[in-house]
């Protein structure tokens, strides 16, 4: 018999009336059955939530202790939670530890954030006729905050948005992806575990057109944090008016090898990066631009690193590459590299697809207006592309829609600083790839990759309200 996993509201397990299958994304075999929410858990959820805020508020310190312990947690469970997400997602089983212990490193950040909300003094008195006034500026939570998660590192990303959320005082009703669905019971039940008092999360599962509409519109929910497509984004932003959303949305990074860089480094980086998660990532690099001059050098260099790639069984620990979220995936993914080709792309290695296992695959002569050019891939292909000068790369990187992160590999600091002030991204990364998140970093895009920031420190501003508090004395 199938494990179950139920709605997780107001403290309590809750069933519902209608079930669906998650699948192991390496074999195609059932996880486990899931309950969908409908408008009624979504109505209870909210409720729960905005309750939970306004009966029982929980100080900045008690808030500090539980995430602290949740992110302790973590950790005695990770084995089970790795586990987890290799089978729930495809990710290989050295990935998803290394997940596991960055999801634990941000629950603690954000426990830490707890202790430091803070406002300034306002010098009122500096103004004419206020004398006899004192100012300053508290944070206060803004309430309910809605958190939706997509399946590509799922853990993680989930505590980007929970954590600071339930720092910050919030109360949480939390969707994550529908294709990784156990995972986000199981950080509800570590939460519950380290003393969360209930309603003060609550999970829902069920489809986008269904559960995410029904939350777009409940006027209750004064935050939203959103990680997926930008098509979504954009239609959650237009639905939920002037509440504050933040919205982390696609990108097709660039990254940029000067003919100056250390080689080595920077293939070793960007293939490896390239392919990390079978390529879904957000950051995943994708177009690497290459000074002529070691234009070959480098495409020999990363088609034999590639050759000596494993793919396989994610939980085999020698597997470099699972495979991709779905079959129907991979076939997308497949059809924009045929696509390439008949444009007259070229494939130095991979392009051949087995179920939802695509090969590692590298393109160059590839086009602007190729799909692998143009729009996310989001799976495990990047293309190479000469370049001359340093204005023709930052020309060639800035021309996109996108702008998340971009990687930049030189040893002068001129280029480097070029790069820094030019590129119309949210983070330029100096000597490594697109790829590179440390948690505690702002985190955010810019153009059609999404608007604010995450890390926990950053995006608490935005999760509390700031008050201006006048004394007249």
């Amino acid at each position: 018999m199938l494990p179950e996993y139920r709605l997780f509201i107001n403290g309590e397990w809750v069933a519902t009336e209608q079930k669906d299958i998650v699948i192991n994304k390496a074999t195609s075999e059932p996880l486990g059955e899931y309950y969908l929410a409908g408008l009624v858990e979504v109505e209870a959820a909210v409720t729960a939530a905005l309750n939970a805020f306004r009966r029982e508020k929980i100080d900045p310190y008690r808030r500090y202790e539980i995430l602290k312990r949740a992110s302790e947690l973590l950790l005695e469970r990770r084995e089970d939670l790795a586990l987890t997400i290799s089978q729930e997602v495809g990710k290989t089983l050295k990935e998803a530890r290394g997940e596991v212990s960055r999801a634990s490193q941000t629950l603690l950040l954000s426990a830490e954030e707890a202790k430091r909300l803070q406002g300034e003094i306002v010098p009122i008195e500096g103004s004419p006729g206020n004398a006899n006034r004192r100012a300053w500026t508290v944070r206060v939570p803004r309430g309910v905050v809605c958190a939706i998660t997509p399946f590509n590192a799922p853990l993680n990303l989930s505590c980007h948005k929970i954590g600071p959320a339930l720092a910050a005082g919030n109360a949480v009703v939390y969707k994550p992806a529908s294709a990784t669905p156990i995972i986000g019971a199981k950080l509800c039940q570590v939460l519950a575990d380290a003393g969360l008092p209930a309603g003060y999360l609550n999970m829902i599962l069920g489809s986008g057109a269904v559960v995410g509409d029904a939350l777009a519109k409940d006027e209750r929910i004064s935050f939203y944090s959103f990680t997926g497509s930008p098509e979504v984004g954009l239609r959650l932003k237009n639905s939920v008016g002037f509440r504050p959303v933040t919205l982390e949305l696609g990108s097709n990074s660039p990254n940029i090898v000067h003919s100056d860089a250390d080689l080595s480094l920077a293939v070793e980086a960007c293939t490896r990066s390239a392919f990390a998660n079978a390529g879904q990532l957000c950051i995943s690099v994708q177009r690497v631009y290459v000074q002529r001059r070691v234009y070959d050098e480098f495409c020999r260099r990363a088609v034999a690193l590639t050759r000596t790639l494993k793919m396989g069984n994610p939980l085999d620990t020698d597997t470099d590459i699972g495979p991709m979220i779905s079959e129907a995936e991979a076939r997308r993914a497949e059809s924009w590299i045929e696509e390439a080709v008949a444009g007259g792309a070229r494939v130095l290695v991979g392009g051949q697809r087995r179920g939802a296992w695509l090969e590692p695959t590298i393109l160059t002569d590839v086009t602007p207006p190729m799909k692998v050019c143009t729009q996310e891939i989001f799976a495990p292909v990047f293309s190479i592309i000469p370049y001359d000068t340093i204005d023709e790369a930052i020309a060639m990187a800035n021309d996109s829609r996108y702008g998340i992160q971009a990687g930049v590999f030189t040893n002068s600091l001129d280029v480097a600083t070029r790069c820094a002030l030019e590129l119309e991204y949210g983070s330029v990364i100096i000597n490594d790839v697109s790829t590179f998140r440390a948690d505690l970093m702002p985190y955010g895009g810019v153009k059609e990759s999404g608007t604010g920031k995450e890390g926990p420190r950053y995006v608490i501003r935005e999760m509390t309200e700031e008050k201006l508090v006048v004394l007249r004395i």
